[in-house]
């Protein structure tokens, strides 16, 4: 449950807030000030540890949580040159994500705050995207504008008002970009995990070369699907008689073709998107905003349409406490708190979450 600030001491002007961050196989801990100034940023992955699977393994991720969370923590102080009683406030991520990866990090989370006299607060995990582009874009990136989080577990748009609660747009009817990802990784016989393996693996290829897909593209509306083209892809190994049948360029094919279908039905549905909103602005945020065709895809089609795309920085792209902490930091200064009967999951879905000044979303131009 959400709980109004029941102590005298609001923040300080530019207040120092620890981020938590663990929804699935990173964990992760940093310090802000002022919910921009990034002071700190430790983060523990587990690449090696669901490499051997082509996936996380939920147990498994919640178990190496519990090994590395005090770890990491300490390392976030211990680089911003800080006490816990420096700090102002604390924030977590509470949902959506991996539930018992999510209670290491809100458990630890709660048993900090308490133990040091700290106000924190649950953060929903794709707000903590939404304003790492924020962030990182400075005064470049201020509301209103367009968000499409891209991630291994989420694909949708947001309208991120000045003084409204995010508005979803369109969400993957499936599968997201990412999980797509891993899956066709998995297919072509590439390693864990499967975006930077296909990204690498694409630049030796022609991405016109296999005609696949391109999901959605008849369809009205903003939503997303991409179990369809993991399933192409599939088919279309099937026919040149299975992975063992492919040479190294046939590989780098698909993996270019595969990468290509992905990046222009995500930039298709951001520019319908701009247009429906009249928007200048769109921050592309998430671990898949880190592929360089997408990147280059969707800045191109700024350039046409004229509107701006922002991306956050690589390091800010995939899960990190960077975002959750900037989040947090907007939420605590609104005097909101949790107490300790915060659950997992509470922040679902996004627009239940309070976000700024106002809780009612109003209508207007994104101009």
């Amino acid at each position: 449950m959400i709980a109004q600030a029941s102590r005298s001491d609001s923040l300080p002007e530019a207040p120092l807030v620890l981020g938590i961050e663990s929804s699935c196989d990173e964990m992760a801990a940093a310090v802000l000030r002022s919910g921009r100034t990034i002071v700190s940023s430790a983060i523990h992955g587990q690449a090696g540890v669901h490499a051997p699977y082509g996936g996380v393994v939920p147990e498994l991720a919640s178990r190496d949580h519990v090994r590395a969370v005090s770890h990491v923590v300490e390392a976030a102080l211990h680089e911003a040159g800080l006490a816990p009683a420096d700090l102002d406030g604390l924030a977590v991520t509470a949902g959506p994500g991996l539930v018992g990866s999510l209670l290491v990090g809100l458990s630890f989370a709660k048993a900090f705050a308490y133990a040091n006299g700290l106000p924190f607060v649950g953060v929903h995990h794709l707000m903590g995207h939404l304003v790492a582009a924020e962030v990182a874009g400075g005064e470049d990136l201020a509301p209103p504008y367009v968000g499409l989080v891209v991630s291994g577990g989420h694909t949708a748009l947001y309208r991120v008002g000045e003084e409204a609660l995010p508005l979803q747009l369109g969400e993957t009817r499936d599968d997201a970009a990412g999980e797509a990802f891993d899956k066709v990784a998995k297919l072509l016989g590439l390693a864990y995990p499967g975006g930077p393996a296909i990204s690498k693996l694409a630049q030796q290829g022609d991405p016109r070369a296999v005609d696949l897909p391109r999901p959605m593209s008849k369809r009205a509306g903003l939503d997303f699907s991409y179990s369809g083209l993991k399933t192409a892809v599939s088919v279309e190994i099937t026919r040149r008689g299975g992975l063992e049948s492919l040479d190294e360029s046939e590989r780098a094919d698909l993996a270019a073709s595969f990468e290509a279908a992905v990046a222009e039905s995500l930039v298709a549905r951001a520019v319908r998107a701009m247009r429906q909103e009249s928007a200048k602005r769109i921050a592309v945020v998430g671990g898949v905003a880190a592929n360089g065709r997408l990147r280059s895809e969707m800045h191109r089609a700024g350039a046409r349409e004229g509107f701006e795309a922002i991306f956050p920085p690589m390091e800010l792209c995939t899960d990190n406490a960077v975002m959750i902490a900037a989040a947090g930091t907007r939420l605590l200064e609104r005097g909101v708190r949790d107490d300790l009967s915060l659950e997992a999951f509470s922040r679902v879905p996004i627009g239940e979450a309070p976000w700024r000044a106002s809780e009612s979303a109003a209508p207007g131009s994104l101009g």
